[in-house]
């Protein structure tokens, strides 16, 4: 925010990476993580977040996020982690978002599939034999995006009431339930080489609608499902290119991918949701994003760490309030400050 305006920060719209669908994203599937623990990992997020257990076979455990989400935690062996980017505020990070799948209308698996090939995308299908249906193709960095019909967990989500749980989980709750309902996808924290490019690529494929270019970032509007906050490198930066492994130019270097995730939870408090987190042991780590003290501040929340280190963050945002996170950082140029 503070270098908008400077040579570093051009704003300046870039041409599209290809022309618009016309496709509306219309659920989140799923997102998946690969964890080194995903027992710990689940007991965690339906403790602290009131996340629900929808299926548990031994190997990964699929929960749901109310009725709007669904997220696959995956046994991953600890060793199969980085170690020289996996030291995070808590220690090793050793949970990694893999991929997320969303649903879009209108739906026609050949027309879809034409329309990616039309646009140079390579898409795999993977269909489950029961009325899913989609394709996998890669990003510009090679993030595995997911393209689908709705018809998988988006679908059972409407439909299971209660929801159906196939196994329990071995690993004991790690404290005492919060009591909160996870209400919205405050935001995917996405880096990217270019960013640019990569706002180009999601909204031209998937309909999603910018808000503002910050000249280091741009956060998307996901149809009626959340946000996305799409960060990196910016091709029209003078030093674009100059940093090792080719995360592009800047003040530094962004991990690519999805390296933490903020949902908004009901009931909001502020002090109260603080208290909740130091109870249980965590760290409640104060985040208004412009610096604002966070009683005051046009956006509040609070980072901690999950038990396989991996960056929550929780936010008052909802789908009403979802534009509080850029209305607060618009930035100006230095001349109007």
């Amino acid at each position: 925010m503070r270098s908008f305006g400077t040579p570093a920060c051009n704003t300046t719209p870039v041409a599209p990476v290809f022309e618009p669908t016309g496709w509306k994203t219309v659920a989140l599937e799923r997102l998946i993580f690969r964890v080194a623990d995903y027992q710990k990992e689940a007991a965690f997020y339906i403790a602290l977040m009131g996340w629900k257990l929808r299926s548990d076979d031994g190997a990964q455990a699929v929960l749901d996020i109310g009725d709007w989400g669904s997220v696959i935690f995956k046994q991953t062996p600890a060793q199969a982690f980085d170690a020289t980017t996996s030291e995070g505020r808590g220690g090793p990070v050793r949970a990694v978002v893999e991929s997320f799948c969303f649903g879009i209308a209108p739906w026609s698996a050949k027309t879809v599939e034409a329309e990616l090939r039309k646009r140079g995308l390579t898409p795999v299908a993977d269909n489950d034999g029961q009325g899913f249906e989609s394709f996998h193709v890669k990003d510009p960095d090679g993030f595995d995006l997911q393209i689908s019909n709705g018809n998988g967990l988006a679908r059972s989500r409407r439909m299971s009431s209660p929801r159906p749980v196939s196994g329990k989980l071995s690993a004991p709750m790690p404290f005492e339930p919060t009591g909160w309902k996870t209400v919205w996808l405050d935001h995917l924290s996405f880096g990217a080489t270019d960013y640019k490019r990569s706002v180009s690529f999601y909204t031209n494929l998937l309909g999603w609608k910018e808000t503002y270019d910050e000249g280091s970032q741009n956060e998307c509007l996901i149809g009626e499902i959340g946000d996305i906050i799409i960060r990196g490198g910016n091709p029209l930066d003078p030093t674009f290119g100059s940093l090792r492994s080719g995360r592009g130019g800047g003040s530094s270097e962004r991990r690519l991918g999805i390296d933490h995730i903020s949902f908004g939870i009901e009931p909001w408090d502020t002090d109260a949701v603080k208290e909740a987190l130091e109870k249980r042991g965590l760290r409640a780590r104060v985040d208004t994003s412009t610096g604002d003290e966070i009683h005051v501040a046009a956006f509040k929340s609070y980072h901690t760490t999950t038990p396989n280190g991996y960056n929550l963050q929780i936010s008052y945002v909802t789908k009403d309030n979802r534009l509080a996170l850029p209305n607060a950082v618009r930035p100006k140029p230095p001349g109007d400050l």
